[in-house]
């Protein structure tokens, strides 16, 4: 039976809360009021939580940006090591300022840092320079890395990258063209394959379509006076999920008023810090990627006649995506391997190495963000960046799991979490991106006919509409057009300039000082909780209902023959684009390498021997752990009295992997003869070593089992008896003329 006293009671503790609560969440958003202020007064804003120094502007090169390349400064506590491989963090420039891929210790620099790299930054202004092109932020990112490689001269490698959302695409689209400037790459969350998607999901694809293609944003350009605002794409990243928008963070920092504030407002600071893009840049970002899907088929060429073609990139990419992400679902994140290669021979034909992870729930900004992202994947790919530039041509999938208790030689592992890597083909890839490939063939006619749609309505709008809205606009108006943003005024009407501001702080700090906390199991609070939950659901339907029209009524549009037929489709069983192909210069080279690769069959020595059993037994069990690679490190360093750099430890691995691929069977017969001259007790040596190395994964079965006993054979029988004769290869081979090298044959990435 309901208690009258008790009721009242609850009754008064829930209003005197709400009325605590209320007072103290409108103090924090004051408070977010004057931080937008202060943000926008600062030349460079940004959310940078580390001290750096400026190594280079990009407004002082030949091709101005408004870029510019910081070294960033370790604590006193994490001094870096010179000789270790630098690292680069960039951040997107899709509306917001820089700074959040280090906004916090847990960050993608706070891990680089922890890990003893050198870390350097690129960032931006929030206005651009007249005329800059995406072309021209290449050249510059392009400039910057190669400004990092000289300043490391005695570095383990050329410099890793880490790209974030649009920073990973711009900065692949750089190593296209200069491959030999970079060292591996992970991009975090980064769309490239912009057609792909799954069905019932992911509806951000189809804005471009639905809006009649990129004309809108040929008009918002014009309207800000030749530049693009951010808060445009921000506003449509806030259209994606209505729910956390218009309730869910507003009802949690509510909710956990208490101690919610620091975070909210730090957070706030990043997502309230809007910059601007060139008219330039943004048509071109749209009309070649978002809408023409240019990239993932190696149609895009600089202004000097070089090809943007992916598969030129030598270095190892990592593609970081998640499941959870609804701006770069994974279909987009992957799908430019499946739409460049045909299969995984094709890959390991263009001798590229492509490694992907992906997460279960995290959402976007999660990638590169979260404090649990950051202590788990970033820094476990930091700390192993090594093995990763050390990954034969192929693809490969890592996964990162905690330590089991006990596990042998965990104290080569560093953290509580181990990373894995397992092999992988394109087919794996290709369930992910397409698991309906007729389905996928379909939508990509869709998304074909509405790119050609754009091209009509584009050249309709600056035809008959561009010259009479430029001569409207002039730049007062474009600012008082920029500063009206609907995002921009939440921030703009509340903060300590509103005449209400000091007596609500006054009363705020009194809520502060006698603050009644309401126990969450007051009936009222659990009844707030309850019809919170419901106003989320509500708006989770209402978002699934759109998104479903959304769908409908672009594959009901753009599927019709007719419209298919003007934008140049005349067969509707014909593939939307082609496979861009190979060219005769790619094949020559790539047979020229597998050429070297066999000539280099007798030479190497014990390392080339060392390195070929444990592909020939790893191939049965398709992946390596962290422990594995750092196992056989040891194993090479302790034969050398200098250790091997990492540049020749990568040219033996991969050439050896690539000889097991196009010869196996001459590398298997050949192992006697790399053996043999070599001091029987660095043979037994090795091979004990190999043993350890192996079964650091697990005890061997099965094919792997077999394989491993016939290697052991192989180096107990080569530790007894000389080299077997005659030679197996032809006396013009180069081993013939130069005889047997202890080291690996140089190769060239």
């Amino acid at each position: 039976m309901l208690n009258p006293m008790t009721a009242l009671q609850d009754t008064t503790d829930y209003l005197l809360d709400a009325w605590q609560r209320s007072l103290l969440y409108a103090d924090i958003m004051r408070e977010r009021g004057n931080q937008y202020q202060a943000h926008k007064r600062e030349t460079i804003p940004n959310v940078l939580d580390f001290p750096a120094e400026i190594v280079l502007r990009g407004d002082a090169l030949e091709r101005p940006v408004n870029y510019g390349l910081v070294r960033i400064r370790p604590p006193a506590d994490m001094p870096c090591d010179e000789r270790k491989r630098p690292f680069i963090i960039i951040d997107p420039r899709a509306g917001h300022g820089p700074g959040i891929g280090g906004f916090k210790a847990d960050s993608e620099i706070g891990v680089v840092l922890a890990a003893g790299h050198p870390c350097y930054f690129i960032g931006f202004t929030p206005q651009p320079m007249p005329g800059q092109s995406v072309e021209d932020v290449m050249r510059a990112e392009a400039a910057f890395v190669r400004a990092v490689a000289e300043r490391h001269p005695q570095a383990q490698g050329r410099p890793a990258v880490i790209g974030n959302c649009q920073a990973g695409w711009q900065i692949l689209m750089a190593a296209a063209v200069w491959p030999e400037l970079f060292g591996p790459i992970i991009v975090a969350g980064t769309p490239l394959s912009y057609w792909a998607g799954w069905r019932g999901r992911d509806p951000m694809r189809y804005m471009g379509g639905l809006t009649g293609g990129s004309w809108l944003t040929a008009l918002a350009s014009d309207l800000g006076g030749g530049h693009f605002d951010g808060a445009w794409l921000v506003q449509n990243f806030e259209k994606l999920n209505p729910a956390n928008t218009w309730w869910g963070k507003n009802h949690h920092l509510y909710a956990e008023v208490d101690t919610e504030g620091p975070r909210y407002l730090k957070f706030e600071k990043y997502w309230g810090g809007y910059v601007c893009l060139n008219d330039i840049e943004m048509q071109t970002i749209v009309d070649d990627l978002f809408i023409g899907n240019k990239l993932a088929s190696a149609e895009l060429v600089t202004s000097d006649g070089v090809r943007i073609d992916l598969r030129n990139i030598r270095s190892p990419i990592v593609v970081f995506c998640s499941h959870g992400d609804n701006i770069t679902p994974p279909p987009q994140a992957l799908g430019w391997i499946t739409d460049l290669y045909r299969d995984t021979d094709d890959v390991r034909a263009h001798d590229q190495t492509i490694a992907y992870a992906t997460h279960d729930s995290i959402g976007h900004l999660g990638i590169f963000v979260s404090s649990a992202v950051g202590r788990k994947e970033h820094a476990k790919f930091a700390n192993n960046i090594e093995l990763i530039d050390s990954l034969p041509a192929g693809l490969f999938e890592l996964s990162v799991a905690d330590k089991k208790p006990g596990e042998s030689h965990d104290d080569l592992v560093q953290g509580q979490y181990r990373m894995t890597v397992h092999q992988r083909t394109v087919a794996d890839v290709r369930a992910i991106v397409a698991p309906d490939p007729v389905g996928a063939a379909a939508s990509d006619r869709r998304f074909a006919a509405a790119a050609h749609v754009s091209q009509i309505n584009l050249a309709l709008y600056r035809r008959l509409m561009q010259p009479w809205i430029r001569s409207l606009i002039t730049p007062q108006a474009a600012s008082l057009l920029r500063s009206s943003h609907p995002l921009r005024i939440r921030y703009e009407l509340w903060s300590d300039a509103h005449p209400l501001a000091g007596p609500i702080q006054q009363l705020a700090g009194n809520a502060r000082a006698q603050r009644a906390p309401v126990h969450q199991d007051n009936p009222w609070w659990r009844w707030q909780e309850a019809t919170s939950d419901a106003i989320m659901a509500a708006l989770d339907g209402w978002r699934d209902q759109r998104d479903r029209w959304y769908e409908w009524f672009f594959e009901t549009g753009y599927d019709q023959p007719l419209v298919q037929a003007l934008a140049g489709q005349a067969d509707r069983h014909a593939p939307a684009r082609r496979h861009p192909g190979n060219s005769p210069e790619h094949q020559a080279l790539m047979r020229k390498k597998q050429a070297d690769a066999k000539a280099a069959l007798i030479q190497g020595g014990l390392d080339a021997a060392t390195i070929r059993a444990l592909y020939h037994v790893l191939h049965c069990r398709r992946e390596i752990d962290e422990r594995q690679y750092q196992l056989a490190l040891r194993l090479f360093h302790s034969r050398q009295s200098v250790p091997p750099s990492s540049a020749h430890y990568r040219a033996l691995a991969r050439t050896q992997a690539l000889l097991m691929q196009v010869a196996p069977d001459q590398a298997m017969a050949s192992l006697p003869r790399l053996l043999a001259g070599e001091p029987a007790a660095d043979i037994l040596q090795a091979m004990r070593h190999l043993e350890a190395i192996l079964n650091a994964g697990g005890p061997l079965q099965g094919p792997a089992l077999e394989r491993w006993q016939h290697i052991r054979k192989l180096f107990e029988d080569a530790a007894q008896k000389p080299a077997p004769n005659p030679p197996l290869l032809a006396d013009n081979t180069d081993s013939a003329r130069h005889g047997r090298h202890r080291s690996g044959p140089k190769t060239h990435d």
